[in-house]
């Protein structure tokens, strides 16, 4: 519980930041790679979609 309803922020240790950016590459990465077989293997191109989003959603979770 935070005094007068201050929140209180966590800071990151220098792994979770490292990770942090690796994850934000991969994210990154993966969306490239999904817009290279978009026209020639759309499912393929929608599963690397799919992974993409996985990681930003761990990416967000660094944010709680």
């Amino acid at each position: 519980m935070a005094v007068m309803e201050d929140r209180i922020v966590e800071r990151l240790t220098e792994e979770q930041l490292d990770a942090y950016k690796m994850l934000v590459q991969y994210h990154n990465n993966f969306k490239r790679i999904s817009n290279m077989f978009r026209k020639r293997n759309p499912k393929l191109a929608d599963e690397v979609v799919q992974l993409a989003q996985e990681i930003k959603t761990h990416l967000y979770n660094f944010k709680k």
